[in-house]
C-alpha cells in the first residue's frame, strides 16, 4: 500500500495514467443507451458486461420476448439497454432493453418525420376513431385516426390489418411522445401518380365513351371514366350538360347512367379534365323559330321531378312542363302520377326566352278550362248542386256538379241567423247541398258560393225603417251583457246592451226580465252593407221624454217603458215656469 501514498512515484503515476485511459473509453451515465454483450443466458434472466460498471447488470428474459428479439438472443451478441440506474439501495445495476427500443424507435420516427420519408407498419389492433400503427422496425406504437385509413370510406378494415404497408408521418408530438400516420396520404399520393399517366394521354377534343355518371352538385355532374390504365373521375359543368337551362344535374341525369363526353379542357397542375355533353351535338336553340308560342306540339317527356317534368319538343331542345301547368283543378300535384319517362304528351308553349334560352309549355291549356265552362253554364247568381268533399274550421268545399272543381262555402254563408261555427256542425262530408255561386275568378281558380243566399234576408226587414224609429221587440233571454231580443215579425236576434236598457242606471237592471216581454225599443244604429242593427231603450225613452216635455202634455204612461222619472222630469219643468 506504501506504493500508492507517494504518489509522484513512477508506479503512482503510471496506474493513473491506466486508470484514466480505461474510465475515458467507457462514459457511463444514467439515462443513456450504451451496448451490452451477453455472457450468459438462464431460464429466466440474460446477464450483460458492460466495461466500466462494477457488476453484471441483467434483464429478464420475458423482456426480449415482449420484444421478439428472442431469436437474436445468443451469447457473445450485444444488445442495446437504457442505463436506468448505475446503482440501486440493493447495489444493482437496473437496465431495460425495452425502454431502449422505444428512445430508439422515438428517435428513428422523429428523423423519418423531418425528413418527410414513409416508414413500414402494420394496423394491430382497431381503437375509438380510428387504429393502432405498429412501426415494423422499431416495434413502436402509432395512431392512425379513421379520416386517414383510405381516401375512400371503408366499413370493414379486417383485410387490412397485420399487412405491411407504407404510412407517411402526419404529426409529433415531442412532449407527450406520440405519433400521428396517415395511409390515405400514401394512397392519394400514388393514385395522383396514376392518374396523371392517364390525364397525359388525353387530349383535348377527345371523345370519352360510356362515362358513368358518379355523383353531382350544384355546380355540374361527375363521371366515371375507366381506361385500360385505371379509372379518373371528371367534372362536367352545369353551363356544359345541356343547351337549355338546367337548375341542378339531377333535373337531366341518374346515378349510374353512361353517357358520352368530349374533353374541352385539361390541367396537368390540378390534375383536372374539364368536359362537355351539350358540345356533342349541334346547338338545338337555333330551331326555336320554327315553334311559336300559343301553338300545340307533341313534346316527349325525359325525367319526372316533384315539381314537374322535363320534356323534349325535339333531341336536345329541353323545355319544363310545371306542376302548375299540368291540370286546371289539381293543386299540389306529383307529376309523377299522370306521366311517365317516354310519355309523348300534347303540350302548348306560353313562353320561348332566346336570351335566357328557355321554353316554357303548359299541358292543360290543350283542355278546355273548367272555370270558363263553369262560368257559361252556371253564372253568377245560378243556383248549382255540390257534395261536400272537404272540411276545415271555417269553411266547407263542395265538389259542383260535373265540373271538377271544389266551390268554396265560407261558414257564414251558411246562414242570415245561426251562429257560423253552430252552423258548420251541421254538415257532414257527403252531404248534397244546393248552394248559389257568388263569385268565379278564373285567373285564380277559385268559385265562392253561398248557402244562404237561396232564403230570403231576415235584414230585409229593416228595409222600411231608420234610425230612431219605434220597433216592438220581444224579450228572448238575459244576461249581464243585456237583453237579447227579436223584432215582432223578424228572425233576428238583438242584443239591448245593459247601458241601453233604461236612462236610470237603477232601472238598467237585465234581471227584471225573464223573457216573452213585449218592450218597445228605438233603433240606434242601421247599417245595411254591414248588416247591423242596434237598439236601445233608453235612446227611445229620451225621445219620449224630449217630446213630452217639448209639447207640455201629461206625463206619459209609459205602459211598454221601463223607466218612471218622466213625470217628475214634467213637475221640475212646471214649478220653474211658476217660479218665474
Amino acid at each position: 500500500m506504501e506504493i500508492y501514498k507517494d504518489l509522484k512515484s513512477p508506479a503512482s503515476q503510471k496506474f493513473e495514467k491506466l486508470l484514466n485511459s480505461q474510465l475515458s473509453k467507457n462514459k457511463i451515465e444514467e439515462g443513456k443507451i450504451i451496448e451490452g454483450k451477453i455472457t450468459k443466458i438462464t431460464s429466466k434472466y440474460i446477464f450483460l458486461f458492460i466495461p466500466g460498471l462494477k457488476s453484471e447488470p441483467v434483464i429478464d428474459v420475458n423482456e426480449t420476448k415482449m420484444m421478439g428479439m428472442t431469436e437474436e438472443v445468443k451469447e457473445g451478441s450485444t444488445i442495446s439497454v437504457l442505463l436506468e440506474k448505475i446503482e440501486d439501495k440493493n447495489g444493482d445495476v437496473i437496465v431495460s432493453a425495452q425502454k431502449a427500443q422505444k428512445i430508439k424507435g422515438w428517435n428513428q420516427l422523429v428523423k423519418c418525420y423531418e425528413n418527410n420519408e414513409l416508414i413500414n407498419g402494420k394496423i394491430i389492433q382497431k381503437t375509438k376513431g380510428g387504429v393502432i400503427v405498429e412501426h415494423v422496425e422499431t416495434k413502436s406504437l402509432m395512431f392512425c385516426p379513421g379520416s386517414q385509413i383510405s381516401d375512400k370510406p371503408i366499413k370493414n378494415i379486417d383485410h387490412l390489418i397485420g399487412v405491411e404497408q407504407k404510412f407517411a408521418i402526419i404529426k409529433i408530438d415531442m412532449i407527450r411522445g406520440n405519433s400521428v400516420v396517415s395511409r390515405r396520404q400514401v394512397v392519394s399520393s400514388s393514385k395522383k401518380e396514376d392518374k396523371a399517366k392517364i390525364i397525359e394521354k388525353f387530349k383535348i377534343g377527345d371523345i370519352i365513351k360510356n362515362a358513368v355518371v358518379k355523383g353531382y352538385s350544384s355546380f355540374g355532374c361527375f363521371f366515371e371514366v375507366t381506361t385500360p390504365d385505371g379509372t379518373i373521375d371528371t367534372l362536367c359543368h352545369l353551363q356544359e350538360i345541356s343547351y337549355s337551362r338546367v337548375n341542378h344535374p339531377d333535373e337531366i341525369f341518374n346515378i349510374g347512367e353512361k353517357h358520352d363526353l368530349k374533353i374541352i379542357s385539361i390541367d396537368m397542375e390540378k390534375l383536372q379534365v374539364g368536359c362537355s355533353i351539350k358540345q356533342l351535338s349541334p346547338d338545338p336553340f337555333e330551331h326555336i323559330s320554327n315553334y311559336q308560342i300559343g301553338n300545340q306540339y307533341k313534346v316527349k317527356v325525359v325525367k319526372i321531378t316533384d315539381y314537374g317534368c322535363f320534356c323534349e319538343l325535339e333531341p336536345g331542345l329541353s323545355t319544363l312542363l310545371h306542376s302548375s301547368e299540368i291540370s286546371w283543378t289539381k293543386k299540389n300535384i306529383s307529376p309523377k302520377k299522370f306521366f311517365n319517362v317516354g310519355d309523348q304528351i300534347d303540350c302548348v308553349i306560353t313562353e320561348i326566352d332566346k336570351d335566357k334560352r328557355r321554353v316554357a309549355i303548359s299541358h292543360r291549356l290543350t283542355q278546355e278550362n273548367p272555370y270558363s265552362k263553369l262560368e257559361n253554364d252556371y253564372p253568377v247568381g245560378s243556383d248549382i248542386e255540390g257534395k261536400i268533399s272537404n272540411f276545415n274550421e271555417y269553411a266547407i268545399y263542395l265538389k259542383l256538379a260535373d265540373f271538377d272543381i271544389d266551390g268554396f262555402l265560407h261558414s257564414n254563408d251558411l246562414s242570415f241567423t245561426g251562429k257560423p261555427e253552430d252552423e258548420l256542425k251541421k254538415y257532414k262530408k257527403g252531404d248534397k247541398l244546393k248552394v248559389r255561386v257568388l263569385e268565379i275568378k278564373k285567373a285564380d281558380q277559385k268559385v265562392r258560393v253561398g248557402l244562404k243566399q237561396l232564403e230570403k234576408d231576415p235584414f230585409d226587414w229593416f228595409k222600411d225603417k231608420k234610425v230612431n224609429d219605434t220597433v216592438t221587440v220581444k224579450v228572448i233571454s238575459s244576461d249581464n251583457k243585456g237583453l237579447f231580443v227579436k223584432p215582432e215579425g223578424c228572425e233576428i236576434e238583438i242584443l239591448i246592451k245593459k247601458s241601453q236598457i233604461a236612462m236610470s242606471s237603477t232601472d238598467a237592471r237585465p234581471s227584471r226580465f225573464v223573457g216573452g216581454e213585449r218592450i218597445d225599443a228605438a233603433i240606434a244604429e242601421l247599417n245595411f252593407e254591414k248588416r247591423k242593427v242596434s237598439l236601445s231603450i233608453k235612446l227611445l225613452e229620451e225621445i219620449m221624454n224630449a217630446k213630452a216635455i217639448k209639447e207640455h202634455s201629461s206625463p206619459l204612461s209609459g205602459k211598454n217603458l221601463p223607466f218612471s222619472s218622466l213625470s217628475e222630469q214634467l213637475d221640475d219643468k212646471k214649478n220653474k215656469k211658476e217660479t218665474e
